[in-house]
């Protein structure tokens, strides 16, 4: 099976298609993508807390290290936003992370992150894909043993970690957290953030409390990711001790999820909603907003009533990336738990994001529901839903078939306005509703996703559409 990079890197099972040849390949290919690029520099490894991972990552290094690059090497795991912050810090060509983020514990993966700090766009990727097809067509994979490779001096330490909380505190306002004093649990999900938001908040003036702060590899049974169903310990621990937020982030900390205070999990809609409202109520912050074809437009609602552009994308935080980097973007988001802000990395970070959280309410001294129920009433509400709906090959192909061509003038008896496929297809409604279908690229789904300013009105778009395409 040829080696592909998905949304966000390559990934597979251990010990299946993720093995140590396959990641020996893969690296080879990169090193000789920039090889022909730039020569050789040097590059960051990091690694979260999945089985094997820092084993693999030695094995990064040994590739690395033959090809003459000189490698910055943790002793613990990284987080995915840290190994990207390192490439700025150490002036790096780029950095191999690996981690399979929010997915099951039996799988691993592998990515590439250019010397900008953010994902990789589709042209590197499919550079690299070219690469690992002509290496693995006969080309040769070198080698150097890592106890040579650092007597030579082509293995460093690297130990983020600190300076990365340092440099935290330029982007939040450490004197408003440490005013406010409030109490939070932290959940980091057996992951590489541990130790960073916790040491970061405590050190701030919060009161803190920490679970799932051990490495688990199999990550207590479930999965890496800050979903509702994922944090339900975190919202009955913040509940039982009267917190005033619960924090947490996914496997390789990348990603984000909230609990307000009475236990009530906020959706990444949610909170983008909220860290936009912050940075431009709050902070002032000027400039445009990028979200993707599949995030909610209660961003646009308050970018509207304050003059700023809204820049979309196609779904895949590389094109938030994009915009952050060549458009002054004040916040990139997605509805999958991504963002980032303006004077930070392109590459979403959730050890940022739910310290801005911690930020926004301190400096409001108040619950989260009640900050974004006065948002709701300023600006007016719109409610959203995905949903996976599993249909067989032939179905999916013969509606991906169709799909061109479904140009309804009403959508539920709504008036279509507008019409988008920069990634699946988009309708736009005049009551602000909109509804947007797109295939998953890896399951036999395909992805619903509907906002609308009420809940009936979501559900008869939903059955609608459902209904016209014969889902």
């Amino acid at each position: 099976m040829p080696i592909k990079f998905g949304t966000d890197g390559w990934r597979a099972i251990i010990a299946d298609e993720f093995t140590f040849a396959n990641v020996r390949l893969v690296t080879q290919a990169t090193a000789n993508y920039l090889l022909q690029e730039n020569g050789p520099g040097q590059l960051i490894i990091g690694y979260d807390n999945r089985f094997l991972a820092p084993e693999f990552a030695c094995s990064v290094a040994e590739v690395l290290t033959a090809n003459g690059f000189t490698v910055y090497l943790p002793s613990r795991s990284v987080p995915t936003p840290v190994t990207a912050w390192a490439i700025k810090k150490y002036g790096a060509a780029g950095a191999l992370m690996l981690t399979a983020s929010h997915n099951p514990p039996a799988y691993c993966g592998l990515k590439f992150i250019p010397e900008y700090a953010g994902p990789a766009l589709p042209a590197t990727t499919s550079a690299i894909e070219k690469e690992i097809a002509a290496v693995g067509t006969g080309g040769e994979v070198k080698t150097l043993d890592l106890d040579t490779a650092r007597a030579r001096g082509l293995v460093r330490e690297l130990e983020p970690e600190a300076a990365y909380r340092e440099y935290l505190r330029r982007l939040i306002d450490v004197g408003v957290l440490r005013k406010a004093a409030l109490k939070v649990v932290v959940d980091p999900l057996y992951g590489a953030g541990i130790g960073y938001l916790e040491d970061f908040l405590r050190a701030a003036g919060y009161q803190v409390e920490v679970i799932h702060n051990h490495r688990d590899p199999l990550f207590g049974g479930a999965l890496p990711d800050p979903s509702a169903r994922g944090l339900e310990e975190l919202s009955r621990r913040v509940r039982e001790t009267g917190a005033h937020l619960g924090l947490a982030l996914d496997g390789d900390a990348d990603r984000f999820g909230v609990v307000d205070g009475d236990g009530t999990y906020l959706t990444a809609n949610q909170v983008l909603y909220l860290v936009l409202a912050h940075l431009v109520l709050d902070r002032q912050y000027r400039g445009p907003v990028a979200r993707t074809v599949a995030t909610t437009h209660n961003l646009d609602l308050l970018a509207r009533a304050h003059d700023l552009e809204v820049i979309e994308t196609p779904v895949g935080f590389k094109y938030i990336g994009a915009a952050l980097r060549e458009k002054g973007c004040i916040l990139g988001g997605e509805e999958s738990g991504g963002l980032s802000i303006r004077g930070h990395i392109p590459e979403k970070d959730g050890i940022l994001a739910t310290s801005l959280v911690a930020e926004l309410r301190a400096v409001q001294n108040r619950s989260l529901g009640a900050i974004l129920g006065d948002l709701q009433s300023r600006y007016g509400q719109l409610v959203n839903q995905r949903l996976d709906l599993k249909v067989d090959p032939v179905a999916k192909e013969r509606i991906l078939q169709e799909l061109p061509g479904f140009a309804p003038a009403k959508v539920a008896g709504i008036a279509v306005t507008g019409r988008l496929t920069v990634d699946g297809m988009k309708l736009t409604l005049a009551d602000g509703s909109w509804v947007l279908l797109r295939p998953s690229g890896t399951e036999p789904l395909l992805r619903l996703y509907v906002e609308a300013p009420d809940g009936e009105r979501l559900h008869r778009i939903q059955q609608d559409v459902t209904a016209a395409l014969r889902i």
